[in-house]
């Protein structure tokens, strides 16, 4: 079973630094570009010795970067560490693996463990695409000999490769150039791997997502959910707690907003000093979340 999540990237239109200061109030825009993430079992069924394992497999796969690393992630610290000779590695990802399924260990009922127990030993593969929008193409353009205008780029093929950098592919590492537009890509990716997980692990139902009124409350719970697992993921991967506009417009669209108290997330900067990730996680899905947002 593949579970395929997707979130849209941002515009701020007003607000700029001042959004990172409370009660200060900045007005964002979701986009129609959006990142997608894949998640699916890394192995078709479980194998026969698998209860005694300590570890299971993660493969990250991006393929407009032509990039593929694998982990081994531990079943009780839930630690990643990369086996692969690439060292292209991304903490966005990283962290939104760890955190989502902390999320999972911390929220799911005893009930539940046996079935989330048997989908981490099968491994997760995750695959990473965005839209072209959140990058510049205009290496291919050029040698299309097609003018620098938005038809153009439209023209390029969905989740077009990334150009590799002349130089660094000639020296034989083939590092790609990747030249954002400012759509908040990190965020948006982010955002999609978690709600991915989230559903994929069984702590949210994404499938539900409705205009029915009846339904809104509990969408609006399972969106909460993975708000609160991207902004954590999302900040300690830059290594910074920002104000969060960008996760924010990435789970729930375009709003008004008005940032949360940093504090929320000191538990889990804690996580270096040793404490357990699971109760960590569990601490800051139950924080007193005080931002602010109206949709329009």
């Amino acid at each position: 079973m593949a579970v395929v999540a997707s979130a849209p990237g941002k515009v701020l239109m007003t607000g700029g630094y001042l959004v990172l200061e409370r009660p200060n109030a900045g007005i964002v825009l979701s986009t129609n570009a959006r990142f997608y993430a894949i998640v699916k079992p890394f192995y078709e069924e479980i194998k026969p010795d698998s209860w005694a394992w300590a570890w299971t497999d993660v493969k990250l796969t991006s393929p407009q970067m032509s990039r593929e690393t694998t982990y081994k992630m531990s079943l009780k610290h839930l630690a990643l560490q990369c086996i692969s000779s690439s060292e292209s590695r991304n903490p966005f990802v990283e962290y939104a693996v760890q955190y989502a399924v902390a999320a999972a260990l911390a929220t799911l009922e005893k009930d539940k463990k046996d079935l989330l127990h048997k989908l981490l030993l099968q491994g997760l593969d995750i695959t990473i695409l965005g839209c072209n929008d959140f990058y510049s193409y205009r290496n291919q353009i050029e040698a299309l000999g097609l003018p620098l205008t938005p038809e153009s780029l439209a023209s390029l093929p969905p989740f077009t490769s990334i150009t590799f950098n002349i130089e660094e592919a000639n020296g034989g590492n083939r590092k790609p150039e990747v030249a954002k537009t400012g759509l908040g890509s990190s965020a948006a990716m982010t955002t999609a791997v978690v709600a991915a997980l989230l559903h994929y692990l069984g702590v949210v139902n994404l499938s539900s997502l409705s205009e029915d009124q009846h339904q809104e409350k509990e969408n609006t719970m399972d969106l909460d959910v993975v708000h609160v697992i991207a902004q954590t993921a999302h900040c300690i991967a830059q290594g910074k707690v920002g104000s969060g506009f960008d996760v924010s417009s990435a789970v729930y669209g375009s709003q008004r907003y008005v940032r949360f108290s940093p504090e929320l997330l000191s538990s889990a900067q804690d996580v270096v000093k040793g404490k357990v990730l699971e109760e960590v996680i569990g601490d800051v899905l139950n924080g007193k979340w005080d931002h602010k947002r109206t949709t329009y």
